[in-house]
């Protein structure tokens, strides 16, 4: 074989090679669109999802548990040191505007009453205070008597005793204003009224800092929660009221006054607002392992969840980063 032919061997195998990679570079050139198209599929997919499971399992980014055998059910979920409270979208869980007993130590029944009396008389209409799911309808006949327990998208659960009748069913998926029972003189109660609770991850919230009721309006807009805060594990309750017509924060106590209303926009109960990314648990996975899997720091993924790094997720959670 001459040095000829040999320079012509490879002068064709150069040609062909560079054809090979052209040819390739090209393909790639016309699936990229494809891949964006499809990434954007997943990206409605999974935010589709998110909203589903927002709604069927609210609040999944503070509570561990789904109990429906008992009103406080917390021992596996752990209270965030500071969490903002969406108001808006509200209803008030009864038209009636006396209240009859207040959070606070009893003297004498020698006991703290860790919720608000309102006076209301039997058969009258109690609502759903904010959009959620029901975990829990009970008859506790030493206790809240006909009982109706609700985990709201906002991260609340709110608590409603001594009902004559429950109008509404584990699991069911509620609006604001809907009526879930009838007020009563069930369980421990001297007399008709609804006994009406408002906690965070078990964390007992005055409804008086949160809900008006001569005035039949919430107080703000939004209630940042201070761990350092309320009832059962802490002292007093803290809290920031933000008021969106100044735009203004005010420190105050939870014992603290009524402050002057403002007109609160009209928020659509059906739409969750999404920020950020997020992540679905898978089996198997530990907080660290899914920190290590997205490229953050532990403290960054608890920080956003309000979660500590040895919470439990469990497959199917939502969480952000």
């Amino acid at each position: 074989m001459t040095l000829k032919t040999i320079r012509r061997i490879a002068l064709g195998a150069f040609f062909l090679s560079f054809s090979a990679t052209c040819a390739a570079q090209d393909l790639i050139a016309r699936q990229a669109p494809i891949d964006r198209k499809q990434k954007a599929a997943d990206s409605l997919a999974l935010t589709r999802l998110i909203q589903q499971e927002a709604v069927e399992q609210p609040a999944t980014d503070l509570y561990n548990s789904w109990v429906t055998s008992r009103v406080f059910c917390y021992d596996e979920s752990e209270v965030p040191e500071t969490f903002k409270i969406d108001l808006r979208g509200f209803a008030m869980p009864t038209k009636s505007r006396l209240v009859t007993s207040r959070v606070g130590y009893r003297p004498r029944f020698r006991r703290v009453h860790k919720g608000l009396d309102i006076k209301v008389y039997t058969g009258d209409t109690i609502y759903a205070a904010f959009d959620g799911k029901v975990r829990m309808t009970d008859f506790q006949p030493n206790g809240y008597g006909n009982v109706v327990v609700i985990r709201h998208n906002n991260g609340l659960e709110t608590i409603y005793g001594h009902l004559s009748k429950h109008l509404c069913r584990e699991g069911e998926i509620v609006r604001a204003g809907q009526p879930i029972g009838l007020g009563g003189n069930t369980g421990r109660s001297f007399g008709s009224h609804l006994h009406f609770e408002t906690r965070l991850v078990g964390a007992l919230i005055d409804p008086e800092v949160l809900f008006d009721f001569p005035n039949q309006d919430i107080k703000c807009d939004y209630y940042v929660f201070r761990k350092n805060g309320t009832g059962e594990r802490g002292n007093k309750t803290q809290a920031v009221y933000e008021r969106p017509s100044t735009g203004r924060t005010e420190q105050v106590l939870a014992a603290a006054p009524a402050k002057p209303q403002a007109s609160f926009p009209e928020a659509d109960p059906s739409r969750v607002q999404l920020q950020g990314k997020f992540h679905k648990v898978s089996p198997g996975e530990t907080v660290a392992s899914i920190a290590r899997r997205l490229d953050i720091s532990v403290e960054t993924l608890c920080t956003a969840n309000h979660i500590s790094r040895n919470t439990h997720v469990r497959p199917g959670q939502i969480l952000r980063y």
